[in-house]
């Protein structure tokens, strides 16, 4: 049998998603499971519910697919009993003229497509929009001979995925691991003393929003600049800039050393960077510049005082200064208050940066390595689909039948 093409809705039933009011709700397991969108979307079956619901509005059965019609548009997994479905959800019941598993292929080789039918602010899709989809399919036979395929395909692909996973996790493990070990093993030429002793943190400068722009030769640094890990992070198009009058001790110097004082997104309180270039950043307020008293200039090193930055003692220590209750902050005088081992020797101090730096730079090429390939397994997915439903599977066997 040749490809066909039809709408969804003439081989499907789509229900849309209905939300019972909210006192009809438990954790108790009373009723049925209630989903009201993808939040616990696995791989590809559905995950273990977090609400029941008493008052049954919409239901979708065991085997019914799932869709995301409320922003993310597009996700689909797949009911593995029979649930009840909130306004987040559509489910997709396939007539016997279609393989389940061949529509939920279908489907994913179709999330571009399907995401195009977004709105500009509350993206959504409804269950007219559903039903317009046009869907290509074979007879029974070949489509489950085209799941077969696809299955044992991304089965292998998921194997590979995951190995790789294990060896980015493995990379970044690596320099922790090593990171905690320099600074456990410093020796006994020591010197305990809380950081207010031998620097100071300075607060950053309240900038005019007036004056932000969408491009600059002036960089605004936040927060966002930094990696929860540490080290200064490129906001591409997300980059603020600023072209407006400012004290001049506000522009950075390459080779600064800030710290994120404010926790905008979690593990960053704490999280120090160093200033990649010179005259082009700006200190914001929310930063701490560390500014190495002058009896120390020549005694501490601040790319030292980087890595001891992200160690995990001192990232504990910072959590412990911190107040606020929607958003984390600290303040100069608690971070200066923090105690931290520093070795006598300033060649030692700069022997373990310069140690750490190199392993940090193999171990991001490494890790630059398997987002690569987790991008190309990714990629060979989207191959796979995109061949099954243009026919190329099938036509290795019609050639040879011929």
């Amino acid at each position: 049998m040749p490809w066909s093409s039809h709408k969804l809705g003439d081989f499907c039933e789509v229900i849309a998603g209905q939300s019972p009011e909210g006192k009809y709700y438990n954790d108790s397991g009373d009723g049925l499971p209630f989903y009201q969108g993808k939040k616990e979307f696995g791989e590809r079956y559905i995950g273990a519910p977090q609400k029941w619901t008493t008052k049954i509005t919409k239901k979708a059965n065991s085997g019914d697919i799932l869709m995301s019609v409320r922003a993310p548009v597009g996700p689909i997994n797949i009911s593995i009993e029979q649930i009840c479905i909130g306004r987040g959800l559509a489910a997709i019941r396939a007539s016997d003229k279609l393989d389940r598993d061949f529509l939920f292929y279908y489907l994913l080789s179709k999330q571009d497509e399907i995401q195009g039918n977004e709105g500009a602010v509350f993206a959504s899709i409804n269950k007219s929009q559903i039903e317009e989809l046009s869907i290509s399919y074979v007879d029974l036979k070949e489509q489950k001979r085209i799941v077969a395929i696809l299955d044992q395909a991304f089965a292998d692909i998921d194997k590979a995925r995951a190995l790789t996973e294990q060896n980015l996790k493995n990379a970044r493990e690596l320099f922790e691991s090593y990171l905690q070990q320099v600074f456990n093993q410093l020796g006994e030429e020591v010197v305990q003393t809380s950081l207010g002793n031998i620097c100071s943190f300075k607060h950053g400068f309240a900038f005019k929003s007036e004056y932000f722009v969408d491009d600059s030769a002036l960089v605004l640094l936040t927060p966002g600049n930094f990696y929860e890990e540490g080290g200064y992070r490129d906001r591409g198009h997300k980059q603020k800039y600023y072209d407006g009058p400012f004290p001049q001790e506000f522009l950075l110097s390459k080779g600064d050393l800030l710290v994120a004082m404010t926790e905008q997104a979690e593990g960053l309180l704490g999280s120090p960077a160093l200033i990649p270039e010179d005259e082009v950043f700006l200190h914001n307020q929310r930063l701490g510049l560390v500014d190495i008293k002058s009896e120390y200039s020549e005694s501490v090193d601040l790319e030292f005082l980087y890595h001891l930055f992200n160690t995990k003692y001192f990232r504990a220590k910072v959590q412990e200064t911190a107040s606020g209750l929607k958003v984390r902050h600290t303040s100069p005088k608690k971070m200066e208050a923090i105690k931290v081992s520093i070795p006598t020797s300033l060649n030692q101090q700069k022997t373990i940066a310069k140690s750490l730096f190199n392993l940090k730079e193999k171990c991001n090429q490494l890790e630059s390595i398997y987002l690569l390939k987790q991008a190309e397994l990714e990629d060979l997915k989207n191959s796979l689909l995109q061949k099954a439903f243009s026919g190329e599977l099938t036509k290795d066997k019609q050639e040879a039948a011929a």
